[in-house]
């Protein structure tokens, strides 16, 4: 059975609000963040948005600084309000969504961080997560959190500020230090210091929640040496979080949803039922199938994780994690200077008949599932002296597709389940030629939402469910409008012959070849 969670902090007694109210949703992603007002009928009816920078101070490191995602996320709350004319009195709640595993450390006294946040992106701490599978502790993990020793996950990298940051040990030894992932520090930040915690989605990706009881545990907390004074009390998706400060809202609307992005998206995209499925092609590629009460152990390289927690249960989910999606665009772009907009990749890519044989693989920082190679690097392969920039991006938008693809293979092996079609999202799914792309590698449809902000759209629903806004999840099912399908039409040898050169190709970029 589902696991309750009537005695975890699920909130009732919050005032119903008038149906003439909208729900603001506040994403708070790894390039941006946005806040969005959404009403009754899951349409946005407006939305700002504010650019975040991101900091390599070496090979693979990546941060951001904790200050700016935050001033740049209420800056985009009082945007979107004056824009819109819809102040805080019409807002019935406000739901958070977050780039996960971003881990910020801050004094709990002061408010302010000691260090930037490391980045879910960072491969910094490869070396601790490697040593945990050294010393053994692979199989512990596992079947505690479901999660493997990566560097991905937020746990390597509060041991490295730990050790590493000069005074942060013997701060967080006098409980002087909180620890939190971005909802944390916003849900902290937003309510003036009132409430710090997490949800459940979120807490499942740190590796070191127990996702069985549902508890921070004890055991990984001494084995990574990090004390448990440090860690946010961990609530359900949907319930209270605290109000808003009446310094940034005046009339200071409850904070009612808390998710991760992918987990949100997930809501969002209404994969209530075991076997129902979505991809969000964001900065990188993240696809989730619920798997129900059940939490699915694979053999594939992909992760369990807590997938919805909400109305009185928990359904987990498993995940395969692409690191680069949107970012492979992003550095045609910014790196190479080849596009000016990454709307343009897709007319440039349906510019040519086939990829001549080129293939990207984009591991500029590893390869998560189904490989998890920390070590990885970007390979280009196939070029010859009649390659051009057409080549050069169509390679690019199909290796966003071939990821995905190695990921759905892995899920409908560990899962048992046969997809019949796929949901998707995220900034890429604009891309008419990758979204096609794809369903020709999956031979199976692929549907776009017509609302493709999903991510936000599930943080709004798991706020406005808990106040009341919303009934029930049927009610949101009947929201969903139609969207763009795209249909498989690729000849099957044809496709055939490009999976092939494509797993070739990230062959030569695995670490074992590199070396």
């Amino acid at each position: 059975m589902p696991l309750s969670l009537s005695d975890l902090g699920v909130i009732d007694s919050i005032a119903l609000p008038p149906r003439n109210s909208y729900v603001m949703a506040l994403d708070c992603g790894t390039t941006s963040v946005r806040a969005l007002l959404i009403d009754e009928y899951g349409c946005v009816v407006a939305q700002a948005s504010r650019p975040v920078s991101t900091t390599y101070p070496r090979p693979g490191w990546v941060e951001q600084d904790p200050t700016e995602l935050l001033a740049s996320q209420i800056a985009a709350m009082i945007e979107v309000q004056f824009k819109s004319g819809i102040h805080s009195a019409s807002i019935a709640a406000v739901g958070i969504t977050n780039q996960r595993e971003t881990t910020v450390v801050w004094d709990r006294s002061t408010g302010q961080p000691i260090t930037g946040a490391i980045s879910w992106q960072c491969r910094r701490t490869a070396p601790i997560a490697e040593a945990l599978v050294t010393d053994g502790y692979s199989e512990t993990i596992f079947e505690k959190t479901g999660l493997i020793p990566d560097a991905y996950f937020s746990a390597t990298k509060l041991k490295w500020i730990l050790e590493n940051v000069a005074g942060a040990r013997e701060m967080a030894d006098e409980g002087r230090l909180l620890f939190g992932t971005v909802d944390t520090w916003l849900v902290f930040s937003l309510t003036g210091g009132a409430v710090h915690a997490t949800d459940y989605t979120n807490a499942s990706r740190t590796m070191l929640f127990n996702i069985h009881t549902l508890t921070w545990d004890e055991d990984l907390l001494r084995m990574l040496d990090i004390p448990r004074s440090m860690l946010p009390e961990v609530r359900p998706s949907s319930g209270d979080f605290g109000r808003v400060s009446g310094e940034i809202m005046t009339h200071m609307p409850p904070i009612t949803g808390v998710a991760g992005d992918q987990q949100a998206s997930l809501f969002g995209h209404c994969c209530f039922e075991r076997g129902s499925a979505k991809s969000t092609y964001g900065t990188g590629c993240f696809m989730l199938i619920n798997t129900g009460d059940q939490v699915v152990r694979s053999s594939h390289g992909l992760v369990s994780t807590i997938g919805i927690a909400e109305g009185g249960e928990v359904s987990y989910a498993l995940e395969g994690s692409i690191f680069q999606a949107g970012s492979v665009i992003e550095w045609l772009r910014d790196n190479l200077g080849v596009i000016e907009d990454p709307s343009e990749t897709s007319d440039i890519a349906r510019s040519l008949p086939d990829n001549g044989g080129c293939y990207l693989v984009p591991a500029f920082t590893g390869l998560g599932s189904p490989w998890w190679d920390s070590d990885a690097r970007g390979t280009i392969c196939g070029l010859t002296r009649a390659s051009n920039r057409a080549t050069l991006v169509r390679a690019a938008c199909e290796s966003i597709a071939y990821q995905a693809y190695d990921v759905l293979e892995a899920m409908e092996a560990d899962a048992g389940i046969k997809l019949s079609c796929l949901s998707v999202d995220g900034g890429v799914s604009r891309n008419d030629f990758i979204m096609q792309f794809q369903s020709d590698l999956l031979q199976i449809p692929v549907e776009r939402d017509e609302v493709v902000e999903t991510t936000a759209l599930g943080a709004a629903y798991l706020a406005g469910l808990a106040v009341g806004y919303w009934e029930s999840r049927e009610e949101l099912v009947q929201n969903r409008g139609e969207g763009t399908r795209y249909e498989p039409s690729r000849a099957l040898d044809v496709r055939a012959r490009e999976l092939r050169g494509w797993r070739e190709a990230v062959a030569r970029s695995l670490s074992q070849i590199v070396k």
